[in-house]
């Protein structure tokens, strides 16, 4: 089992940054990869972003190439989302994941999830 915290949401304007972390404790060595999806009021969560632990190969969803990007400090056992250029329909709880397999982009093959952040971003 692996625990996962979030950190780093709050309120900004469009146009601003952002930079998530998320903490993992436990486990974390029988983890494959790492996502971040989000979920916005009345609407399905999301894939975000992802990366392999091993290798640091990464994903993205169309929506946010160019704007996000997913890292990782093996050492420190965190993995980041950093987010420029945020729009208002970026404005969501934004959550980490922890995949046993791979990289997906259901989030129903990500068996450990952090609580979330809220990222709330104004127009």
């Amino acid at each position: 089992q692996v625990q996962l915290v979030e950190s780093g949401g709050g309120l900004v304007q469009a146009g601003g940054s952002l930079r998530l972390s998320c903490a993992t404790s436990g486990r974390t060595f029988s983890y494959n990869a790492m996502g971040w999806f989000r979920q916005a009021p009345r609407k399905e969560r999301e894939f975000v972003a992802a990366i392999r632990w091993s290798g640091g190969t990464t994903f993205y969803a169309d929506s946010v190439k160019g704007r996000f990007t997913i890292s990782r400090d093996n050492a420190k056992n965190t993995v980041y989302l950093q987010m420029n250029s945020l729009k208002p329909e970026d404005t969501a709880v934004y959550y980490c994941a922890a995949s046993m397999t791979g990289i997906y982009y259901s989030p129903t093959r990500y068996t450990s999830w952090g609580q979330g952040t809220q990222v709330t971003v104004s127009s």
